[in-house]
């Protein structure tokens, strides 16, 4: 049976009249789901815009900017039905780094720009496998080095306090101030409620999200405090600060353009290269998790998504927004509400572009601490203490490249941290490999023959292993070199076998081949049956 008829299957034990796994019902008919999905992600993702754009040292503008195109363009063009795309917090240590290092949000944008090139590129090349390709280790301890980041980056803004520059301990360390009693009590209050909001005894009330729940309640409680003249009330130096957008100039004016001037630099390349790589395995791996919760079971094409997130990268590089991902946490609230149709995620752009046009002034009111407290309770959830237990019972080759590549993001930047950290589990792969046994080994009970049964895949990996346990044959033996089952040998397998024949009558050592006829002939260039 094949994974189409699988799939259909499924659909229709769930009542689905379908003869497809990839079937999607018409507009006409999942418009209600869909518009009502819509507002839950519009909710969720409004105040994770803001967020992101925060951490991000960027104006908080541009985080709509990127909800807005990764919604309106993303969602049209994306072959994912229920991933929503928009700014990420995986994203928001590279974005501080590089507008730091590259000197203004301006000439970052030109990276964002490039970053979208490439990834459109990657798309065209059928780069979608290459999420495959990262070890598990290492992906979770960038989500935990990001996430540790962000925490470290939002305790400042939690205080009432503004971040130093950098991205490591010390944006904490380095704040100015005494901490503000009215953020730490509003950033308390958003943080106690998103904490609740996660308990099974509050599923009834998930529809409605923590991180709104946690908003209103910090607009409303400041609001008190500054009708009632208290000293807890925060100024607007403390709140958030978006334009008024009363005209096209106003718009205009708002949309910061990319400083095309530093396009030679070779660090605007290097951030390029880094945004298109780090965006495309998070799209990747949030599509490969969403097209798990999707009930009708369908596979979204993850070349085609590619493409998607590049076309929407490059406008957010030119039209003044954040890099995007594809977002599980957008995706898994859309999933939820009973999205059925990549319409939902198109609606969510239109209603985020009418929340800032129409009511900017009710934006402006969200405490500063409120959002902190969302992003530092999403940083512990990337760095949740689990995933290092977790590590440590898969044994030592694998919580050492997880500690590794989380340890080396926060000392120096996350391409190198990832690097690090992959070149530590390429480490561990060779060394269980080598210990891996190329053959499996048979003693006669008729006879004193040794019967070496070799496995399907010899690879060069496998030269090292096989030879060390040929040469523990001792002067006398007889062997019988099996290689039936095998469907491929590299040449370096093939010479150690080839060589081992031809020594054995020196060493007084038997050895027939059987199945390896053709390795003899060849002169040692491998086999491939």
């Amino acid at each position: 049976m094949t994974a189409d008829s699988t799939r259909a299957r499924e659909a229709q034990v769930e009542g689905l009249d379908t003869a497809s796994a990839n079937w999607t019902p018409p507009f006409r008919e999942a418009w209600k789901s869909d518009v009502g999905a819509s507002v839950v992600v519009f909710l969720v993702a409004l105040p994770l815009c803001l967020g992101v754009a925060l951490a991000s040292g960027a104006p908080l503008f541009a985080g709509i900017v990127t909800g807005v195109i990764g919604g309106l363009v993303v969602g049209f063009a994306s072959g994912s039905h229920l991933m929503v795309s928009g700014p990420a917090a995986g994203l928001t240590a590279i974005v501080l780094s590089a507008i730091t290092a590259l000197g203004s949000f301006e000439a970052f944008l030109v990276a964002v720009f490039l970053g979208g090139l490439m990834q459109v590129a990657l798309g065209f090349l059928r780069a979608g496998v290459i999420g495959y390709y990262f070890p598990n280790a290492v992906i979770r301890g960038m989500l935990g080095g990001i996430g540790i980041i962000i925490i470290m980056k939002q305790l400042p803004h939690a205080l009432g306090n503004a971040p130093a520059p950098g991205t490591t301990a010390s944006g904490f360390l380095g704040m100015s101030g005494a901490p503000h009693t009215g953020a730490l009590l509003l950033g308390s209050l958003a943080m106690g409620i998103l904490i609740l909001w996660d308990q099974p005894f509050m599923k009834r009330l998930a529809i409605v999200p923590g991180a709104l729940v946690a908003v209103v309640a910090g607009v409303v409680l400041n609001s008190v405090f500054s009708n009632s003249g208290s000293a807890f009330a925060l100024g607007t130096d403390r709140l958030v600060g978006l334009p008024i957008i009363g005209s096209g100039a106003d718009l205009a004016a708002a949309l910061s353009a990319p400083d095309w001037s530093v396009l030679a630099t070779p660090a605007i390349w290097s951030t390029a290269v880094t945004i298109a790589i780090i965006a495309s395995l998070e799209t990747l791996l949030s599509l490969e998790a969403t097209d798990r919760m999707d009930p009708l079971k369908r596979e979204a094409p993850a070349n085609r998504e590619l493409v998607a997130q590049g076309i929407g990268n490059a406008l957010c590089g030119l039209a003044g927004g954040l890099p995007m991902t594809g977002v599980i946490v957008r995706s898994s609230a859309n999933v939820y509400a009973g999205a059925k149709t990549k319409a939902s995620a198109i609606l969510h752009g239109v209603l985020l572009a009418a929340a800032v046009l129409a009511i900017p002034g009710l934006l402006n009111r969200i405490p500063l601490a409120v959002l902190a407290a969302i992003l530092i309770y999403t940083g512990f959830k990337l760095a949740h203490p689990r995933n290092l237990v977790y590590f440590l019972k898969k044994g030592f080759h694998q919580w050492l490249p997880f500690v590794i590549t989380t340890g080396a993001i926060l000392l120096t930047d996350l391409l190198v941290g990832i690097s690090v950290g992959l070149a530590a589990s390429v480490v561990f792969i060779l060394l269980e490999h080598l210990r891996s046994p190329s053959y499996t080994v048979a003693e006669s009970k008729d006879s004193p023959v040794t019967y070496l049964r070799l496995n399907e895949h010899l690879t060069f990996l496998s030269k090292a292993n096989l030879s060390t346990g040929l040469q523990k044959f001792p002067p006398g033996s007889e062997i019988v070199i099996d290689g039936t089952a095998v469907k491929r040998i590299d040449h370096d397998v093939a010479e150690v076998l080839r060589e081992f024949h031809q020594s054995a009558p020196s060493r007084r050592i038997g050895v027939r081949l059987v199945g390896l006829e053709g390795l003899i002939k060849s002169g040692g260039d491998g086999l491939a049956h």
